[in-house]
């Protein structure tokens, strides 16, 4: 079971939140070639040890964090809001 430390709420079951993916930087929107698009929405580098993602707290505060989670231990490190885009 993976505890989430929310900053808002206090540690929740992972459960309480939406999983939103690896978080990655952007490609700049008016010069990016159909190929990078299609590799920034599909292709994810699934990395053994510490990675940084995005979550959604849906039962709780309803906002937005990164977190900083090891993907063998499900250990978190870090959480912190989402930046606004």
């Amino acid at each position: 079971m993976i505890r989430i430390p929310c900053p808002f709420c206090g540690p929740r079951n992972a459960s309480e939140f939406a999983y939103k993916g690896e978080s990655k930087s952007r490609p700049p929107v008016g010069s990016v070639t159909p190929e990078a698009w299609r590799s920034y929405l599909y292709d994810h580098d699934n990395p053994e040890g510490w990675v940084r993602e995005g979550w959604y707290h849906r039962a709780g505060c309803r906002r937005y964090l990164r977190v900083e989670r090891h993907t063998l231990t499900n250990e978190v490190r870090s959480v912190t809001p989402a930046a606004r885009p």
